[in-house]
């Protein structure tokens, strides 16, 4: 005890000096005054971007943050640009569209358009700004459609300027058709040297079914080959547009873009007014976010909508709470409520892009709108196609990843399908040749599959003998000769424009694919419109590749589907020593079956390695061979060890020789490899 006490006292010395010398310090120099203390800076507000299935927040402008501060004079746009959210009258609000062949400069113009309105700050330009998917971006097309909300100030008075980019390829012409209907205006924009298109006529005929106020705008007028007075000619010619007030401009130097601002809040109608009638807005796109579910694209036709509304879509009939309304601005910004005329997206915990389908009509639950709005469609693939996996093990990824592809593409059809020389494998679906080649690209990049594709064929109509029709997309599915009466494939109407020096050219490319010539004319001085009529599965191969080689890339085409028309088709097998190969089978019109079976069989003799025992290889129709080639036998000199002796000993020997590969030859399988299929499904894709 007097240990510890002895130890205390001096620290409790030292404490209370320590004391005492605080206190003098502070009665001889008082604390300085607190600073006042600095309010807490506000919280960015986070968005999600406008990248599909992209959850990476990107700070952009809400409705709630502060003015910015001010910047030079030069930037005056831009800072017209950040108001982009404040409400302004439905009249002053306008919806437009860009119609354009392909590379004619529509995505550069809306990048221009974007930049000049200050929407997207010059540090965060960059070229095709709305294309956001590197296949875009490489192939310089539109696939998926696009929004943005741009604010002008024309006259001093603000305007609200919604842009809806569309894609211009025949594939998507349902989905451009529906986003045309969200518009009142539309921008057509053809190149000053290369003057209309076959894509530009057809998107004008759709523009014009919608009763869209269209403004001429001639683009790239700074290349040396521009010719704007023969073009302007041209429209008003082929089109019958007034060109008098078209627009001369440049996207890439920016010539003229204030000219086309000025002309589309001049010209183009404003929305009608009806924000107190029942909802009804027009759904013209939808994609899958991983972590939100679907969020839709939007035009308010009439009344408006809300965070909070109970909505139902009136096609699928599905109902759902609305977690999220906002614009595009091209990125996402949230607000309160949307009205009549504007554009926008919803976010309500969608699990299917099949339950929000382009075309569909979104309206209030509990006050429904007596009509939904006219033009809706079902998704109804054209071209079909297997697709396998070069390792079998890779099926359970290709399913998942087709899964994964189908909540963004509701117009993709997929359902298993087993081959005896593929595995497992799918049989897939698609809108048209270039959907195709989008989902097989996408397949391959995004999911690092290695794939197998068969050749492209179409949906057959059998009429049977029992007055019932089949649809068969697969000719291991066509009904036997007997119980078919007639066979049905689907038509097209083709329209070729090409200077007029390969007219000839073309027109025997047409009429070798079965086409049926309809109509043609001169649509300037130098070139011409050919129209045909001619079979789709012709047209599924590499009809466009020989368009392009046989005009030296200078014609395009159009085409429409126009309904179904009996032919004479047959099924073409091929057996392989006797038995049939189902995924060699093909459908083809009677007056090719010898080339394709001559084709066939050559090819396959190349391929198949030799056996023991002689291979016939036959192209057949039903049981009548119509072409033939034969593997010849790996034959055993069985005579080298008989040297000298009678003739009869080397007969007895070759006797034995013959009904050995006899018994083999029954017995036998050919195995044919997996080369040899890639090769004949190549073939395939160039004769058919």
């Amino acid at each position: 005890m007097g240990v510890a006490t002895a130890t205390a006292a001096p620290q409790l010395l030292l404490q209370a000096h320590t004391n005492s010398f605080l206190r003098l310090s502070t009665h001889r120099h008082p604390p300085p005054p607190a600073a006042p203390r600095r309010p807490p800076l506000p919280l960015p507000t986070f968005h999600y971007s406008r990248a599909r299935g992209s959850c990476c927040p990107v700070l952009c402008q809400s409705a709630s943050t502060s003015a910015p501060a001010p910047a030079p004079a030069s930037s005056s746009s831009a800072l017209l640009g950040q108001d982009r959210l404040l409400k302004v009258p439905t009249s002053n609000i306008r919806n437009f569209c860009i119609i354009a062949h392909i590379d004619h400069g529509k995505s550069t113009l809306a990048d221009k358009l974007l930049q000049v309105t200050g929407t997207v700050e010059l540090r965060e330009m960059k070229e095709q700004f709305l294309d956001n998917m590197d296949l875009e971006r490489e192939r310089g097309i539109t696939i998926k459609l696009q929004a943005a909300r741009m604010r002008y100030v024309f006259e001093k008075v603000p305007y609200c300027l919604n842009l809806i980019d569309t894609p211009g390829h025949v594939d998507f012409s349902y989905e451009v058709s529906r986003s045309l209907a969200a518009c009142e205006g539309a921008l057509l924009v053809v190149d000053a040297s290369q003057g209309v298109e076959a894509q530009t006529l057809a998107n004008v005929y759709l523009a014009l079914d919608n009763n869209l106020e269209i403004i001429p705008v001639l683009n790239k007028i700074d290349l040396p080959g521009a010719e704007p007075d023969r073009v302007l000619k041209e429209i008003e010619e082929v089109i019958g547009l007034d060109c008098s007030n078209a627009i001369l401009c440049s996207a890439k130097e920016g010539i003229g873009i204030h000219d086309i601002l000025n002309v589309i809040v001049q010209r183009v109608p404003p929305p009608a007014d009806t924000a107190e009638q029942p909802l009804r807005a027009l759904i013209f796109d939808s994609y899958y976010d991983p972590y939100r579910g679907v969020i839709v694209y939007f035009r308010v036709i009439d009344g408006r909508i809300k965070r909070g509304d109970r909505i139902i879509f009136m096609a699928s009939g599905k109902d759902y709470l609305v977690d999220e309304v906002g614009v595009l601005s091209p990125n996402q910004l949230q607000v309160g409520e949307l009205f009549s005329g504007e554009v926008g997206y919803l976010s309500a915990s969608i699990r299917s892009v099949a339950d929000a389908r382009v075309g569909d009509t979104i309206t209030h639950y509990s006050r429904k709108a007596e009509n939904s709005l006219p033009g809706y469609e079902e998704a109804t693939p054209m071209v079909f196609c297997g697709l396998f996996p070069v390792d079998a093990d890779q099926f359970p990824e290709l399913r998942d990843a087709l899964e994964k592809l189908q909540l963004n593409d509701a117009a993709l059809k997929f359902e298993p399908e087993t081959s005896s020389a593929m595995g497992f494998g799918f049989r897939c679906g698609f809108l048209g040749l270039l959907h195709m080649e989008i989902v097989q690209e996408r397949l391959e990049r995004e999911y690092n599959l290695s794939l197998i594709t068969t050749a492209p064929s179409v949906v057959y109509r059998v009429n049977c003998v029992d007055d019932q029709t089949v649809e068969c997309s697969n000719p291991s599915l066509l009904p036997e000769p007997g119980q078919r009466r007639s066979i049905e494939e689907p038509y097209v109407k083709i329209e070729m424009l090409t200077p007029k020096d390969y007219i000839g050219p073309l027109m025997e490319l047409a009429q070798d694919r079965r086409g049926e010539f309809k109509e043609m004319k001169y649509i300037a001085e130098n070139r011409a419109s050919i129209i045909y009529e001619l079979p789709l599965a012709e047209m599924v191969g590499d009809f466009f590749d020989q368009l392009k080689s046989r005009s030296k890339g200078y014609a395009s085409m159009e085409y429409t589907l126009i309904g179904y028309k009996e032919s004479e088709l047959i099924k073409l097998d091929i057996k392989i020593n006797g038995d049939t190969v189902e995924p060699l089978a093909t459908i083809v019109h009677k007056d090719k079956a010898y080339s394709v079976g001559r084709a066939l069989t050559q090819k396959l003799k190349e391929l198949i390695p030799r056996q023991m025992f002689k291979v016939p290889i036959q192209a057949c129709i039903g049981a009548k061979v119509i072409a033939s080639e034969s593997l010849s036998a790996i034959r055993k000199d069985v005579l080298a060890k008989c040297y000298g002796g009678d003739i009869t000993r080397k007969k007895k020997l070759l006797k034995k020789q013959a009904e050995g590969k006899k018994r083999m030859k029954a017995i036998g399988k050919v195995d044919v490899p997996q080369e040899a299929f890639m090769a004949v499904l190549k073939l395939e894709k160039e004769v058919l």
